[in-house]
């Protein structure tokens, strides 16, 4: 898996656009510590029945963008 490392304050924007994107994700599956980035992309993987590929593609695309409103 790709090296993603999010930040405190990253993930605020990112779990607002996350819950946006995916409506159906629960405040459990956005429970994120920093430096715990491979349970979280496990557990939105399980939860949006995507491979851990797809997910850590996605984070670091919005990443990528975070000032942005496009999902």
């Amino acid at each position: 898996m790709g090296v993603l490392k999010i930040t405190t304050e990253d993930w605020e924007i990112l779990k607002i656009k996350l819950s946006r994107k995916y409506n159906s994700l629960t405040s459990e599956d956005l429970a994120y510590r920093t430096g715990d980035e491979d349970a979280l992309v496990t557990r939105l993987a399980k939860r949006l029945r995507r491979d851990k590929e797809y997910i850590t593609f996605t984070l670091a695309k919005e990443l990528s963008n975070l000032e942005s409103n496009r999902l």
